[in-house]
């Protein structure tokens, strides 16, 4: 009776606390809607009027709207470099590194950031930001009222999920998002507090603005089971794109990293791009999010020719907008550079095979969702996504299509990374998508053993027989006169050898290939490591600078670890 009333009790804390976060989730969504708009009408209202330089038709002022925003932005990134790009991967790092833990002051300066970047006329999307905002405030309101480790991490995923639900008006994607982008999988006992949260949030925001997403796509679309393979193929196609785009994407982030311009002014040249870009194609969406330019595609208003180049045109002022250290999120434009390529390949089906009476439609929604899928790594989320907007089950097939051979497609060229998870790697986190983090959320300095057992280089076999029948250890770190390590040694090097080889010292019988580890790395890198060297024991030496021995980490140490990491991940 006692343990059914705690677990009552238990869940509805969990359930009063995801109502919460879905409320925060969409609160933050429409408040963020409501200052890009205002961002917006400073920039293209006021500032505007103050650099108006006609040149015929042509207003050449529109050139210096984004570059005045990154301006801005760029005095912001010098106090605050963490808030560059989209806010997804510090979400995940915030739920799998940091026990649902995101900064105030690192919320409050990407939302500003994000929202001048935007307003600017910036070429990112508003929908990471979003999760981002849902994810910040519900870490911010799970550390008033103290939750443990475990609830903080469940409540900033579930405020992620209301963000991403109400933009879109889509509450089953937005749950799936959480889940597929920072649990990396779903865990059957989490999705009620999450969907809950997603439901909720997108409640929110239709009752405040009575419209999510802004795109109209048209009713009654359908294909034929003959068109498939060319789905087939298409996804394929966009798979490729998706992974060059990711790996592109950060390319450009380096080049202006590595470049000795000022901190401040990258971005004003990210932006200055971005305006020359958009001033050649005004109209089109390739200033801002870009959903003009979607409903032009879904609609058939633009040709073939347009539709590649407006898709390449995004693709470089995206790039030039967050590789030169703006905020901004890479949904938006994913789902944009998607429909034109997915427009134009359906176009150009009716051109080749006019027989077939393709609806170019159709295959706008399967680019978006394959580009898209390949980008995050996250095919249902578009699969639901699609289904939820369109209220019709008609072009799943097409869509599922897609989608699944994008995604295949590109986490065989991107080995199992994400245009998220990319992101955390040059952080030195390593994640891949697909699976559950249990191991990689563990450090081996909160794991290793401290103050071992080890053997210096001068004792002799003799010595570490003995060892081993006073401790039961079967294997010790070798060390030197400094307490560097300089080897391995255990039972398997001591077996068969003779009495008069057991006489001589250690160190020569020290192979010269052996694992060792930081406090620094996870378990997961650990655990790698022992059965790559197949060693029982690692020694966790100070730094990749220094080899001094602080502990020693075994693979039960690892098993252990495992097991606490998957208790954590579930609310039972």
């Amino acid at each position: 009776m006692a343990r059914r009333k705690h677990y009552l009790r238990k869940w509805a804390e969990v359930l009063v606390f995801s109502f919460m976060a879905g409320l925060i989730g969409g609160l933050g969504a429409v408040a963020f809607r409501f200052l890009i708009s205002l961002t917006h009408e400073f920039f293209f209202g006021k500032v505007l009027s103050l650099v108006t330089l006609q040149a015929g038709s042509f207003n050449l002022g529109y050139i210096l709207i984004p570059a005045t925003g990154a301006l801005i932005v760029g005095f912001i990134v010098l106090r605050y470099p963490e808030i560059k790009g989209n806010g997804i991967p510090e979400v995940i790092e915030a739920v799998v590194f940091r026990n649902g833990n995101i900064p105030g002051s690192f919320a409050v300066a990407k939302i500003v950031a994000t929202s001048i970047t935007i307003g600017s006329g910036g070429s990112v999307g508003r929908e990471g930001p979003i999760g981002f905002i849902g994810a910040s405030l519900t870490s911010i309101f799970a550390r008033w009222f103290g939750l443990s480790r475990e609830m903080k991490k469940l409540l900033v995923t579930c405020g992620l999920a209301a963000g991403i639900a109400g933009t879109f008006n889509t509450p089953l994607a937005g749950a799936m998002f959480a889940l597929e982008v920072v649990y990396m999988g779903a865990f059957s006992i989490n999705l009620v507090p999450i969907f809950l949260s997603a439901i909720t949030g997108n409640a929110v925001t239709l009752a405040l603005l009575n419209k999510a997403f802004e795109v109209e796509i048209p009713a009654n679309l359908g294909h034929t089971l003959v068109e498939l393979p060319f789905f087939f193929i298409f996804g394929i196609i966009l798979g490729l794109l998706a992974a060059f785009y990711a790996r592109f994407l950060y390319g450009v982030s380096d080049r202006f990293s590595a470049s000795k311009i000022p901190e401040w002014a990258k971005p004003f040249l990210g932006g200055l791009g971005v305006g020359l870009i958009s001033f050649l194609f005004p109209g089109y969406g390739v200033f801002g999010i870009g959903y003009d330019g979607m409903k032009l595609a879904f609609y058939g208003k633009l040709g073939i020719g347009l539709l590649l180049t407006l898709g390449l045109a995004k693709m470089l002022a995206t790039a030039l907008t967050i590789g030169s250290g703006q905020s901004g999120g890479v949904f938006a434009p994913s789902l944009y550079i998607g429909t034109m390529f997915g427009a134009a390949f359906g176009e150009a089906i009716n051109l080749l095979l006019p027989s077939l009476q393709a609806d170019p439609s159709v295959y706008a929604l399967a680019g978006m969702a394959a580009f898209f899928s390949g980008m995050t790594q996250a095919p249902l989320t578009q699969i639901l996504m699609v289904t939820e907007l369109t209220r019709s089950y008609a072009v799943l097939p097409a869509v599922m299509t897609s989608a699944t051979m994008g995604f295949l497609t590109a986490r065989f060229f991107l080995g199992g990374e994400s245009i998220y998870t990319l992101k955390l790697l040059r952080k030195g986190y390593h994640i891949k998508t697909g699976k559950p983090v249990i191991l990689e959320t563990i450090s081996v300095g909160e794991i290793m053993t401290e103050n071992p057992v080890y053997v210096t280089e001068d004792m002799t076999l003799f010595d570490v027989e003995h060892l081993i029948g006073e401790t039961g250890h079967d294997c010790f770190p070798v060390v030197n006169e400094r307490m560097e390590v300089i080897g391995v040694i255990g039972v398997k090097d001591i077996l068969k050898k003779s009495s008069s080889m057991k006489r001589m010292r250690v160190k020569r019988f020290l192979k010269r290939a052996y694992g060792i580890t930081y406090p620094t790395e996870t378990a997961q890198d650990a655990l790698e490591k022992l059965m790559a060297y197949d060693q029982n024991l690692l020694p966790v030496v100070e730094s990749p600078q220094s080899r001094r021995l602080v502990g020693v980490v075994t693979k039960r140490d690892i098993y252990r670890a495992y097991y606490r990491g998957l208790e954590g991940m579930y609310i039972d």
